[in-house]
Order: C-alpha cells, then structure tokens, then sequence
C-alpha cells in the first residue's frame, strides 16, 4: 500500500517536521543526561513507561484499535527490535561517547537501510553515486572513529555499541516494510512499546536490579521525563505523520540536519568538545548522507536540463 503525498499540505505539516527535528536533535543529549544518575537500563525502562502509559491513555480517549492479529503482532515485535536493541545499546553508548558523537553516527542509518534492503527486500544495487556516497560517509566514520580512539581508551566500546545500535534500528525498519499491515500509527507506537518495555525490564533485572533513589539527580529525572512524552510519543506519532504527508526525500533532510544541531547543543549545554577531526568526519558523513539521498535525483536533472538544450 504505497501512500500517496496530498496536493495540499496540511496546516501541521511543517510545525511537525519542526517538532522532529528538534526532538531527534535534542535525543542524545537527553540520553547523556538521564543516565548520568540512573542506570542507562533503569533511565530507558521510565521512559518507556512513561510513553507507554500516555500512549495508552490517547488509544482509550481516541478510540483508536489496537490490533492483535498474528501480523500486528509481528509488526510489534520487529519493531522492538530497533527501539530495544536501538535504545539500549544507546544508553550503554553515552557513558563512553558524546551526545553530538552519537546522533552523527545515528545518522548513517539510511545508508545502512539501503544495504540492507538489497539483502532483505531484493531492491537495485546501489549506483556509481550511491557507491561513493557510501564511500563518503564511511571515510568520515573512519575519521570520528579514530579521533575518538586516540582521545580515550574506552571510546571503542561506546563506538561498538553505537554502531550495533544503528545496525539493529536500520534492520527492523527494512523488516517492517516486509509488513503488509494498515495500522493507526499511533496504535502501532503503543504496540511496540508494550511489546518492548518488558524486555527493557528484563535488561533492568539484569545489568542492574537496584533502586538507589536517594542518588538519582533533577537533571535525569526531567531528562527522563522529557524523553518519555518527546522523544518516545511525540516524536514518533510526528515522524509518522509527516512520513504520510511528505516525500520520502524531504523527510530523509532531517537525517541531514540532526547531527549538525544535536553537536551544537552538546558543545553549547553540555561543555562537550568540538575537534577538528570531528567536523572534518561530519562534513564527509553528512555530504555523503546529502549525495545517497539527493546525488542521482541531481544528476538526472542535469542530464535531462541538458538534452533539452540540445533539443532546442
């Protein structure tokens, strides 16, 4: 079931691509901060509490289904594996690695997806301008990737983590698209978290299992807060709503611009360090993200702009 872009945008269109831009910017942060004083398993097992009870509560005032059939289910459970595996390793992540770091290297996951559904989904081989997109944004991993193993001993493992983050995220959205479901996006927001928050308290039993209170500080807790009602509900109930009323090369621009302001506010609200190495990595990651999303569209322009002067 392809979905089919209005001729007219609605009003809330652009207030919500706003809303994803800042809340996936503003992500990495919040997940540096909340687990700051609670446990990265205890910090996104509350946040998924916290998105799972409000998104319960808006499917009962709403009336909105939510299906259990054996697809829906299967819909749930695939997408469990990006918020579990995504989440988790993410929040086991920023106790090695910077906020701006983490999003940079989040953002690879289109390029990812793509890999990936050549295997899964049997879509065409990457072109000679995807191939060295994905050259580009390889080289600037590279470069991140060895700055920040020469700055500290544990980064790898913050780098290992990261990156098996964006893998399993990358692999449950091409899995999801084998899916043939129709499905209220907020019923399927709600259906995957209450397939993954008994997992996050399962990891919570086993990596941790204390409750010390008494050390938890403000900053976590309202970061927890915050990412619960944003970055868990909000976030996703946009991101969906734009997904269906936008092109998939004008969302994919938020892909694009993340990085760019989650290093801002990291360096700006939270003293993280800014090397030149990193920009240089940035630069090739997100002009390779640019050219995978926009380089062949570009290109055909060009050629087509080009006959038609011959043709003239």
């Amino acid at each position: 079931m392809t979905m089919q872009v209005p001729a007219t945008l609605p009003r809330l269109v652009p207030a919500a691509f706003l809303s994803v831009v800042l809340i996936w910017s503003t992500t990495p942060l919040g997940i540096v901060w909340s687990s700051e004083s609670v446990h990265p398993t205890m910090a996104v097992l509350l946040r998924m509490m916290i998105a799972l009870s409000l998104g319960s509560l808006i499917l009962l005032i709403t009336r909105i289904r939510l299906p259990l059939s054996k697809t829906a289910i299967k819909l749930y459970g695939v997408s469990s594996i990006g918020i579990v595996g995504g989440m988790l390793l993410s929040y086991f992540s920023a106790r090695y690695l910077a906020s701006g770091t983490m999003s940079l290297i989040f953002g690879l996951s289109p390029l990812i997806s793509g890999l990936l559904a050549q295997r899964l989904l049997g879509e065409a081989k990457f072109g000679p301008m995807k191939l060295l997109a994905l050259a580009m944004a390889f080289i600037g991993l590279g470069i991140v990737c060895s700055s920040k193993l020469s700055l500290g001993s544990d980064s790898w493992i913050g780098l290992m983590l990261i990156l098996t983050a964006v893998f399993l995220f990358s692999l449950s959205g091409v899995l999801i698209k084998t899916i043939k479901i129709n499905i209220h996006p907020i019923a399927s927001t709600v259906g995957a978290l209450a397939f993954s928050t008994p997992i996050f308290a399962l990891a919570w039993l086993i990596f941790d299992g204390t409750l010390p209170i008494e050390t938890w500080q403000q900053r976590s807790l309202w970061s927890i807060l915050y990412l619960g009602v944003f970055g868990s509900l909000i976030g996703f109930i946009a991101y969906f709503y734009i997904l269906q009323n936008l092109k998939a090369s004008t969302v994919s621009l938020v892909t694009l611009i993340t990085p760019v302001f989650a290093m801002m506010l990291g360096a700006r609200l939270n003293g993280e360090t800014i090397t030149d190495a990193l920009v240089i990595g940035a630069i090739f990651v997100i002009s390779g993200l640019g050219l995978y999303q926009f380089g062949e569209t570009t290109l055909d322009s060009i050629k087509r702009g080009r006959m038609k002067k011959k043709s003239g």
